[in-house]
């Protein structure tokens, strides 16, 4: 419309001043004056209709070629699309292939990983079985340790003559069947003689077979020196560093890393033990963030002398007597806990001094925290008193994940093989803080 309008406004102003310059001449000729103005204006017309047409036809070839040129843009994308859009299923395809192969596989070893569980967890029943068995054993063991003990308590108060021979206890059948099968034989019938001779002094009749079984199983120079062992530790060699906590300092601390890894459901703690004060103080304390006594074996200046408690899982504990320690020398103590029927066991230089049941029955000591010796800890890792502090000397500790047997803790106070499978020994150690002293000696008696 722009472009009519352009060549439109010529023509009329053309055509107003050819009709003002011809009106004077009107008079003359009108006829003959109008007839070339009508053909020039015929002319003009015709003329702007050819540019017109002109310009149509080029705006609609320019617009033409534009729309070829388009046309040609989009083939060649839609082209381009098309190999992009191939390429784009082949690569879906092959992802969905793989994503099919690996659900297969992820299937595959959730059920191995199901089956891997089921039986960890039959074998994690099959191993709590066998240390539920392994406990109950144990404890007939003790028992059967604890009578033997009572009997020769029995025997020495009513024969004397035992210490003639030499013998501050009866020996065990573990020690006997370790002297010789004969000696092993004697002993029972001995015990057969005792049951079926009521009528008798059961006393001297045992007396006599004790003396029979010398008499007929001589030890060994070897066996003789294992004897004296008996006697007391200062013979004791061979148990490794010895640790000194000279006073009371609350910087008297001895960290062990790493912890307890495992949940115990069982516990064997045994050191050699001299104390230097008429209180013991803290041997070990263990903590954990939700409670700082989960394992403690503590003692104060304020309790009875010669006492400690024996703590599992604070408040619960038991108070235990360790009299034979007041007297400054070195003592061997093994301490023995496990939670089926919540047994444990007290010895002192290879006897049973103290027994019980019902304590933490089912617990289980958690794995991951802070396990140090000398010092109550009151949080993870601090807050020590010096009222709890330990003062005298510890060497060869050890703690297992299991109950020893009773002949385990006598060789072990015999100065003989440190049983197998202990988690936690001085090797552990990691920090000796304050004026604790770590010191080597030979025998124990040699240690300042």
């Amino acid at each position: 419309m722009e472009f009519l309008k352009k060549k439109t406004l010529p023509f009329l102003l053309i055509f107003v001043s050819m009709y003002i310059h011809g009106t004077p001449s009107q008079g003359a000729d009108p006829a003959r004056q109008r007839k070339p103005f009508f053909e020039r204006l015929r002319r003009l017309e015709e003329q702007g209709l050819v540019e017109q047409s002109q310009a149509v036809a080029l705006a609609m070839n320019q617009s033409q070629a534009a729309i070829q040129g388009d046309v040609a843009q989009l083939k060649t994308w839609f082209r381009k699309s098309q190999r992009r859009s191939r390429k784009m299923d082949a690569r879906l395809q092959a992802l969905d292939l793989s994503l099919s192969t690996k659900n297969r596989q992820w299937v595959e070893e959730e059920k191995e990983q199901k089956a891997q569980r089921e039986a960890i967890a039959s074998m994690a029943v099959s191993f709590r079985a066998l240390q539920d068995a392994l406990a109950s054993l144990t404890q007939q063991v003790h028992g059967q340790d604890a009578r033997l003990a009572a009997l020769e308590g029995q025997i020495q108060r009513s024969s004397p003559s035992t210490v003639v021979l030499g013998l501050t206890t009866a020996p065990s059948p573990t020690q006997l069947a370790q002297r010789g099968p004969g000696s092993l034989q004697l002993w029972r019938k001995s015990q057969a003689s005792k049951s079926s001779s009521q009528h008798r002094n059961s006393s001297q009749d045992f007396t006599v077979h004790v003396q029979e079984m010398q008499k007929s199983q001589a030890p060994s120079n070897h066996q003789a020196a294992s004897l004296r062992t008996y006697q007391g530790p200062g013979n004791i060699c061979g148990t490794g560093p010895v640790l000194i906590f000279p006073n009371t300092s609350t910087e008297n601390v001895i960290f062990l890393s790493p912890g307890l890894l495992v949940p115990l459901r069982a516990l064997t703690f045994c050191s050699w033990v001299r104390m230097a004060t008429n209180y013991l103080g803290t041997l070990l304390s263990y903590a954990t963030n939700d409670n700082d006594n989960k394992l403690v074996l503590h003692g104060r200046d304020s309790l009875v002398p010669g006492s400690i408690h024996f703590v599992i899982g604070d408040p619960v504990f038991r108070e235990l007597s360790l009299q034979p320690l007041l007297d400054g020398q070195w003592h061997h103590i093994c301490i023995i806990w496990t939670s089926v029927e919540g047994k444990y066991w007290l010895h002192v230089d290879r006897r049973i001094v103290a027994t019980g049941s019902r304590f933490r029955e089912g617990y289980e000591i958690p794995p991951g925290g802070s396990l140090v010796l000398g010092q109550e800890q009151d949080t993870v890792g601090g807050e020590f008193d010096s009222s709890e502090a330990f003062v005298g000397s510890i060497s060869g500790l050890a703690i297992w994940d299991r109950a020893l047997l009773p002949g385990e803790v006598a060789n072990l106070a015999s100065g003989k093989e440190l049983p197998t499978g202990a988690i936690l020994t001085l090797t552990n150690v990691t920090s000796v803080g304050g004026f604790v002293q770590r010191v080597k000696c030979t025998c124990l008696e040699q240690c300042p």
